[in-house]
This record gives C-alpha cells, sequence and structure tokens, in this order.
C-alpha cells in the first residue's frame, strides 16, 4: 500500500462536516483538523500501480465544501 497526505481547504464553516464526509465514506486511514492553509490533513492508502490522481479526482474532490486541494506524495518512511 502506498501512504499520500492530502491537505484540504474547506467552505468557511464546513470543516467538520468535510471530514464527516470523507470518513463516512471510508476512504481514509486518518483525518486532522489543523491551523493555516489548509483545514484539514488527511492520510490516504492505495495500492500500488493505482493512479493517485483518479482517486482524488473521484472520491475526493466529489465531497461538498471542498474548496482546494494540496496532494502530498510520500516516498518512504522512516
Amino acid at each position: 500500500m502506498k501512504p499520500f497526505f492530502v491537505q484540504i481547504k474547506c467552505t468557511l464553516g464546513k470543516a467538520y462536516q468535510v471530514a464527516t464526509a470523507i470518513a463516512d465514506a471510508e476512504i481514509a486511514s486518518e483525518i486532522y483538523s489543523t491551523a493555516g492553509g489548509f483545514d484539514l490533513l488527511v492520510k490516504f492508502y492505495l495500492p500500488e500501480g493505482e493512479d493517485v490522481g483518479h482517486f482524488i479526482n473521484e472520491k475526493v474532490h466529489v465531497i461538498p465544501d471542498i474548496v482546494d486541494t494540496y496532494t502530498i506524495i510520500t516516498f518512504r518512511a522512516f
């Protein structure tokens, strides 16, 4: 499994609803609220060879009240 992280910016006042929608979809490993330019930090796993871009487009961007995302691809855990 390949881990990657997505920072998510939400419509003002909707971070908890977005986090709940992600949790309800059962697509994330971990979901954190954050301060700064993004509202949420979400950890996902995909099987090796699956396309991260398609996953984000088809599973994450369809969730209401997501305004912007920033994907962080990981290489190796230490």
